[in-house]
């Protein structure tokens, strides 16, 4: 509905950013659409299904939801054409191991416009679980260099580049938390539950830590970036950390 109060056009093309159920699961909505990804992104929407995500979300109502995958993939680089006129360029670029270890970006040059999924939170806590620290900064270093004006992040409103210095910041006190505490031979819920989130407290779904603080520990443990964590025990921590209360969302 609100896509079509902007444009009463067809939807023929969707590109999901990675393949988390709030970028995915309406994917069935659009049949007629061509649904482009990575190709890390198809598999791991195949792989995962929806019954894995019943136990993290038990209140969840799922009503009708059906499993559509990306079905164009690329592994590195993808251009499209739109607009009126069919010559504005849309540059689909993979940016390994962030946020999840199958995340793209669509770049409109032309326009200094990125669309960043959920390598770009506005106002919210960064989640990299999923995917890797050290990886989401080198992705930061990369979307810098694009040199965008105007940036769609994946949760929150519509920023400039200055956003991408806040998440920086955060990145980098998740790594140096995650030294400190993996050297004093501490859990990550520990960890979590000393760190002092200072200028980041604001923010949104703050429980979010421990999870960073898990991938961050892989990472001290020399693990390759975007291997796969037990998400169970990682809930359960940011649960903990979130007073008993169920985490609102694994976005």
């Amino acid at each position: 509905d609100a896509v079509r109060k902007v444009s009463p056009l067809p939807m023929k093309t969707l590109v999901n950013t990675h393949h988390h159920g709030d970028h995915t699961h309406g994917n069935y909505l659009v049949p007629e659409a061509a649904i482009i990804g990575h190709e890390l992104c198809r598999q791991t929407v195949i792989d995962t299904g929806l019954q894995a995500l019943h136990p993290l979300f038990p209140n969840v109502e799922w009503g009708d939801l059906e499993l559509a995958p990306p079905f164009i993939t690329f592994n590195d680089r993808m251009e499209l054409f739109t607009g009126e006129s069919g010559d504005l360029r849309i540059e689909l670029i993979f940016m390994g191991p962030a946020h999840t270890t199958n995340d793209i970006v669509a770049w409109l040059p032309e326009r200094k416009l990125l669309f960043a999924g959920d390598l770009i939170f506005n106002e919210g806590t960064p989640f990299v679980a999923m995917g890797s620290v050290s990886g989401s900064l080198q992705a930061l270093k990369r979307l810098r260099e694009l040199g965008a004006e105007t940036i769609i992040p994946g949760h929150g409103p519509v920023c400039g580049p200055e956003v991408m210095d806040d998440i920086e910041a955060y990145l980098t006190f998740i790594q140096e938390t995650a030294r400190e505490a993996f050297e004093a031979g501490l859990t990550p819920l520990d960890a979590a539950r000393q760190a002092d989130l200072d200028r980041f407290a604001g923010w949104h779904d703050s429980e979010r830590i421990v999870g960073n603080l898990h991938r961050a520990y892989s990472e001290l443990r020399w693990e390759p970036a975007g291997t796969v964590l037990d998400l169970g025990p990682i809930v359960a921590d940011m649960v903990a950390l979130n007073g008993g209360r169920p985490v609102r969302c694994l976005a």
